[in-house]
């Protein structure tokens, strides 16, 4: 990991350890990609303002979100099937952000589940909550993310259909993934990632298996998925979850003033500005592109986060200065995790919290709670 020096570099590393069609879940986008691409392209067309001979001692990137104190304003964003980019590796990842003192939020989709995660580290994390049509199995997984001491529960709202993403189909990448003649050749070229995976327990979607009605193993698995997301879901919803949680509410998925301005009205404590990256809706807008706008709008009323297309601490320092009070990592992790497991995602922080830190210097601060427009260069955001 000494070589390492840029997320980049984490993501070329991942691609040569992870299965392609485990890779290309976590790299790819639906359609033609186009939003996936925005996301991260819209970033590099912000530009910073250099200041000099401004006393930089004592810098400071520590800040809260949600009220929970956090080393740098970054969470580690809820993705799906993150135990099949490494073994065990939603307990790995969580390891890594408790240590580095970020949040870690835990998918509904995930590998490891919420008790093998709670199980493994010794503080508090968030866990993502979709809205399915079978209510009672929503309900038991509020209240084991609530047994399990989960200080926020993220709603995402932007999955009611799902995108097409052509990489998946073409790799046969359902639940369970075909074992298709390619899939296999693929797998024997990665005999590590297929040793880890012959010794750890944790290979379905431990939330679901064995909690779920009529879904006792891998198999069952794929009829059930395919029939739970609500097409008919409302914000209606969104009430019936937060009077059942009681505690933090994110809600994910917005891009919109009009929802942006639901989202506060609704209660919630913060709501993020995601377009799932770029694997929904292609020929969306960026995240960046629709942040200023929905910061403009409520920003006043609820705390504003993003996610999608960071691959910096420079991306982070970005959308703080737009407004963000705090962002989402998942690509940038899980090529951590794919790389190097535990200290691959260290090392993702790391260098994101250099990045950030120098950054902030170099515009003239020492405080990251001071971070504003003003080290934006005019016309460029």
């Amino acid at each position: 990991m000494t070589t390492i020096t840029t997320i980049e570099d984490l993501r070329v590393l991942a691609k040569k350890r992870v299965p392609r069609m485990f890779y290309d879940y976590a790299d790819a986008g639906s359609w033609t990609e186009s939003t996936y691409r925005a996301n991260e392209e819209d970033f590099g067309k912000i530009k910073f303002r250099q200041r000099v001979a401004v006393n930089l001692e004592n810098r400071s990137l520590r800040t809260t979100m949600i009220g929970q104190e956090v080393a740098m304003p970054v969470a580690l964003a809820p993705t799906g099937l993150t135990g099949m980019q490494h073994p065990d590796g939603e307990i790995l990842a969580a390891r890594a952000a408790e240590k580095f003192g970020v949040p870690f939020t835990l998918s509904t989709m995930s590998i490891c589940s919420i008790e093998d995660v709670a199980a493994n580290t010794s503080k508090p994390f968030w866990f993502q909550l979709y809205v399915m049509k079978d209510r009672p199995f929503i309900e038991r997984l509020i209240e084991r993310a609530r047994a399990a001491k989960c200080s926020a529960l993220v709603l995402t709202l932007d999955l009611q259909v799902l995108g097409q993403r052509h990489k998946d189909i073409r790799n046969g990448m359902t639940a369970p993934p075909k074992m298709t003649l390619a899939n296999i050749v693929n797998l024997m070229t990665k005999p590590a990632w297929c040793m880890g995976m012959l010794g750890t327990k944790r290979r379905g979607f431990g939330n679901i298996i064995g909690h779920a009605s009529a879904v006792s193993d891998m198999s069952s698995l794929s009829s059930w998925t395919s029939q739970q997301f609500d097409p008919a879901m409302s914000w209606d919803d969104v009430a019936w979850v937060k009077q059942r949680w009681g505690g933090k509410l994110i809600i994910k998925g917005i891009m919109d003033v009009l929802d942006a301005k639901l989202a506060a009205a609704s209660g919630a404590d913060a709501l993020i500005v995601s377009n799932h990256g770029g694997r929904q809706l292609d020929g969306a807008q960026s995240s960046i592109g629709a942040l200023p706008a929905i910061v403009d709008a409520v920003g006043g009323q609820i705390e504003v986060h993003m996610d999608g297309g960071i691959r910096s601490g420079q991306d982070v320092i970005r959308a703080l200065a737009l407004g963000a009070k705090g962002v989402y990592i998942g690509r940038p992790f899980l090529y951590g995790l794919g790389a190097g497991g535990e200290k691959g995602v260290t090392k993702c922080l790391e260098i994101i919290r250099n990045e950030l830190d120098l950054t902030m210097a170099f515009c003239g601060l020492r405080d990251v709670n001071r971070v504003d427009k003003n080290i934006l260069l005019p016309g460029t955001f």
